[in-house]
Formats: structure tokens, sequence, C-alpha cells
């Protein structure tokens, strides 16, 4: 596990010619870290680069990326209001799935970028980020569009953009998915304003201690 370190960029700096597995040696053009709002409530979490990320240095900018944006939108989002990044930060070879080794070396790099960008809601797209985070066996299309509550955020799976292109009929349930997620997002939202309305008019003496932090009465857009 690498130690704590302080920024993002810190981070970001210490992987900048990470040579830590093999895909340092089998074509990586560079290491693709993440981009987005650094204070961003929401995150999304993909798998790996492809050709054109790694060419250019940011997750999801060829045609998935115009997908996500396009989803993105759909659920009232913005690349300006997330951030993203993938669980491998590296290009496996011809986009193959990445290896056991592979995921467990980058991993913690990840659970790093989480830590320090605190999102209280996590999108993972697709098989392995989901396996990733969830940290067990599960196929995607069981799990899209639900809501995991863990301990330090919660985790709304969908499926990967990436294998909407390549299968059309997973284009519909993906926007299904991202519709659930605006659903997700509109009744914590709503929640938010009521609770903030409610507290407002409450006297302070009166107001109820905040509330445990289990993982069902996480607030995602409160203080």
């Amino acid at each position: 596990m690498p130690q704590p370190l302080i920024t993002l960029q810190e981070l970001a700096e210490s992987l900048h010619n990470c040579q830590r597995c093999p895909l340092a040696k089998l074509g990586r053009s560079q290491v693709v870290f993440g981009v987005g709002n650094p204070h961003a409530s929401v995150m999304f979490v993909g798998e790996a680069p492809g050709f054109h990320e790694d060419q250019k240095g940011e997750p999801f900018v060829g045609a998935a990326g115009q997908l996500l944006n396009d989803l993105l939108q759909s659920a009232g989002l913005s690349r300006a209001d997330i951030y993203i990044a993938n669980v491998i930060k590296c290009r496996p070879p011809n986009n193959r799935d990445p290896e056991p080794q592979e995921v467990e070396t980058c991993k913690p790099f990840l659970l790093q970028q989480i830590a320090l960008i605190k999102p209280k809601l996590v999108c993972s797209l697709g098989n392995w980020a989901t396996q990733t985070l969830l940290e067990r066996k599960v196929g995607i299309t069981r799990v899209r569009g639900q809501a995991f509550y863990l301990k330090e955020f919660v985790l709304f799976p969908l499926l990967h953009p990436a294998a909407a292109l390549h299968q059309g009929s997973m284009l519909q349930p993906l926007r299904e998915d991202f519709q659930k997620l605006k659903e997700f997002l509109d009744r914590h939202s709503q929640s938010t304003a009521a609770k903030d309305s409610a507290s407002s008019s409450v006297p302070h003496a009166l107001q109820s201690e905040p509330a445990s932090s289990t993982a069902q009465q996480m607030d995602l857009f409160g203080s």
C-alpha cells in the first residue's frame, strides 16, 4: 500500500512513470491518472484506458467518452461536476481485460484517489470497476442500477459505455441505468433540500444530533 499523500497532484506525479507492473513495458504511452473536479461529490470509475485515452492521457475521450458525455447530460451532470478515473492506469495491450496482478497493483492508487476526493457517490462502469470496489465477483447485469451503501461512499454500478458501443443491444439498458442514476440523485437532492428547510425552522437547541454514519442515512449532498 502506498504511503498517504497530501494532494491528488502529488499522487499523480508519483505515478507519472510507474513501473510497478508489466503494463509499463507492454506498449503503454503514458499513465492515465484521472481528470475532473477534485472535490466532486460524484465520481465515475471505468476499467482501463483505451487507445485514445492512452494517447491523450485522459480517461473517456474516444467514442465511449462522447457517449458518456451524452449520458451524463441525461442524468443532469457534466464533466465539470464529476471526477473520472479507471481501475487500471495504463492501457492493456489490444484493450484486453486487466490481469489480476495489474488490478492488485493499481487498486491501492484508485482507493487513494477516492480517499483524497471524498466523493459521496461512486459510479462504477462495467464488471471490473464494480467487482474491484465491491470486493467480490459479481456480474454487472445483476447489480446495475442499484445502490450499494459502503462504509465511505455509495456505489452505483452502471453498464460500461464501451460495451454498449460494441453491443448495440446494450445501449438502451445503459440509458436506463443513467435514468435510474438521475432518479437516485434527484431523490437525495430533494431530501437534502427538505432537511435544510426543516433545520432552518427549528431552534438550534431543539435540533437532533447528527445521524450516525450508517450507510442508509448518508446525505449525498450535505456538508
